[in-house]
């Protein structure tokens, strides 16, 4: 695939231009795990992982999402994110593991504060039974 910088790169194409989630398809690991904030087990697997991570991105893509800072060690990187829902600041982190061919092993996202996690979630839960639902 690539190194995890090359990954970072259409992680954030994808995220901050509103591009279609499916282009990350080719950057997720069959056996990726996606741990959210709001969910109390993570998902496993790469189906899953794409429907997560899917929906998470075309929510926060509506709600003014940007990455603030990027840091990425080895097959490790933290981003650092922010957005706003109905007035609500939103802070974050993704926590991305990588394999050696630079797919996405592991994704956890991490949501501050509580106020922006009842937010997340409420809008999270929602588009979640939408694509069930399309």
């Amino acid at each position: 695939m690539g190194s995890p910088a090359e990954t970072v790169a259409v992680l954030h194409e994808v995220a901050e231009s509103r591009m279609d989630p499916a282009a990350l398809a080719e950057l997720i690991a069959e056996d990726a795990v996606f741990h959210s904030p709001v969910m109390h087990t993570p998902q496993h697997g790469k189906v899953l992982v794409m429907q997560y991570l899917g929906a998470a991105l075309m929510l926060f893509s509506q709600h003014g999402f940007h990455y603030v800072r990027k840091l990425i060690d080895g097959e490790n990187a933290a981003l650092e994110f922010a957005a706003e829902i109905d007035g609500v600041h939103v802070n974050g982190v993704d926590l991305i593991a990588f394999d050696s061919e630079g797919m996405i092993k592991d994704f956890k996202v991490m949501v501050r504060p509580l106020k922006a996690i009842e937010a997340v979630r409420a809008k999270m839960l929602a588009q979640l039974e939408a694509a069930k639902d399309g």
